[in-house]
């Protein structure tokens, strides 16, 4: 992965964390600085994961590439959810 494709997926991941969001039922109970986190981490990894299997050598948008990292950031935001759990006092 080359320092613009590492830049691409930084900027990415912003986007694609908030994504990964938006497609889970129900409310998270973490915050926008983790979702953005989440999202980051979910689009390098992506770009590895796609680059491995030979999906991210094509012209233009590449939406398999997009996807994977989209589906990462879900699970991400998913786990990280239930690690923190809800941390509000119980009444309320």
């Amino acid at each position: 992965m080359t320092i613009s494709g590492i830049l691409s997926a930084l900027v990415i991941g912003v986007a694609v964390g908030l994504l990964g969001r938006l497609v889970l039922p129900g409310r998270q109970h973490i915050g926008v600085l983790w979702t953005i986190v989440v999202g980051i981490a979910a689009a390098l990894v992506g770009s590895w994961i796609a680059a491995l299997f030979g999906l991210s050598g094509t012209r233009g948008v590449d939406w398999t590439e997009c996807l994977v990292q989209v589906v990462l950031s879900a699970l991400g935001v998913a786990a990280l959810d239930r690690a923190l759990g809800d941390v509000r006092p119980p009444g309320r």
